[in-house]
């Protein structure tokens, strides 16, 4: 189980891939909502059956709509909903639960399924979680990705190595973004992407367009990601950087396959910083209230800014913080350039 969202399910990854290298003959299903499904499988592959490129991990997927069922828990229609992916979820006979996300709407999903045991945290994001588990186990490590490997070894009973995550490859996918770099004639570039999860987490667009104006004197171009509702932020990145960089909106799907190609990421605690750090690509993170040691870039060559103003907070505010307002172009800048020219 970890329905959502985008950083906390490429955090998951590892922990599962752990337990399919000890295990290959392991049946593994995922329950994640709709939103996400093309982290795990890309649109071209079924959501079950033997794994493939296009579904390398998991040999099932199980979909939800908790966000929407919330808003219409009382209609019929949320209700046929509910009880089709229960009776999916119940189709395999799963034996283990593991409930990665320590949320109630998580735990009431791995009791649902029916498996006779299932792992928790001793004490999940939400206390009441844990009512569900049969087993409770103590979170080990500083970043939540060996955290959650704690449950995976747990389950195999032994200390294993963390191994890399696996993300769909998706053909289609990967021959539109090299024609998109053909036609646009892109050989080398930094994904920018200026949104947030929240406000305090996000420097301001229009300096991710400073930064691209730099960074193409070193002939680097600049693609600006941005996701539903992101528009007026890239817009304004890319307004800022005076032609230097391109906004396009990706599909998680396309954004994998752009990320893969990437020199190096610059963006701040999100999702697509934590997938270009899943795929190995280097990665300047721009940290405010959240703590670097817990969500910071794992596994790839990084670099951190953040400035002793931020104070750890999540407190999901509006106004961006103040540490983060600190930070400056042209610290970005020296950190890409930095990593720009460390050995490979």
């Amino acid at each position: 189980m970890r329905t959502s969202a985008m950083g906390d399910i490429i955090h998951a990854l590892p922990a599962v891939a752990a337990l399919r290298e000890s295990l290959p003959e392991l049946i593994i299903g995922w329950v994640v909502e709709e939103r996400w499904v093309e982290l795990l499988c890309s649109p071209s592959a079924p959501l079950a059956g033997p794994r493939c490129a296009s579904r390398p991990l998991v040999d099932r997927i199980h979909t939800v709509n908790t966000k929407g069922w919330r808003r219409a828990l009382t209609t019929p229609d949320t209700w046929r909903q509910v009880s089709g992916s229960v009776r999916d979820l119940r189709i395999p006979h799963y034996y283990i639960a593991v409930d990665f996300q320590g949320a109630f709407r998580s735990a009431l999903i791995a009791r649902l399924s029916g498996a006779e045991k299932i792992y928790g945290f001793a004490n999940p994001r939400e206390s009441i979680a844990k009512i569900a588990y049969t087993e409770r186990i103590t979170a080990n490590g500083t970043h939540v990705v060996e955290q959650n490997l704690s449950l995976s070894e747990a389950l195999l009973g032994k200390r294993v190595g963390l191994p890399g995550a696996q993300l769909p490859r998706d053909e289609a996918a990967e021959r539109e973004c090299n024609r998109y770099m053909a036609e646009h004639r892109i050989e080398k570039f930094a994904l920018l992407n200026p949104g947030a999860g929240w406000g305090a987490k996000q420097w301001p667009a229009e300096r991710y367009g400073e930064v691209a104006k730099q960074l193409s004197q070193d002939g680097l171009g600049c693609l600006i990601n941005y996701g539903p509702g992101e528009q007026r932020l890239a817009t304004a990145a890319e307004t800022s950087s005076e032609g230097h960089a391109k906004a396009i909106q990706l599909s998680l799907t396309q954004l994998i396959a752009f990320t893969r190609r990437a020199a190096l990421f610059i963006g701040g605690d999100t999702g697509p910083m934590h997938l270009a750090a899943a795929l190995k690509i280097p990665v300047v993170a721009l940290f405010g209230p959240t703590d670097p040691a817990r969500n910071g870039p794992f596994g790839t060559s990084g670099i951190v800014l953040r400035n002793q103003l931020s104070p750890t907070s999540h407190k999901r505010r509006i106004q961006p913080d103040a540490g983060l307002l600190a930070i400056t172009v042209g610290e970005v800048v020296a950190a890409a350039k930095e990593l720009l020219t460390r050995p490979s």
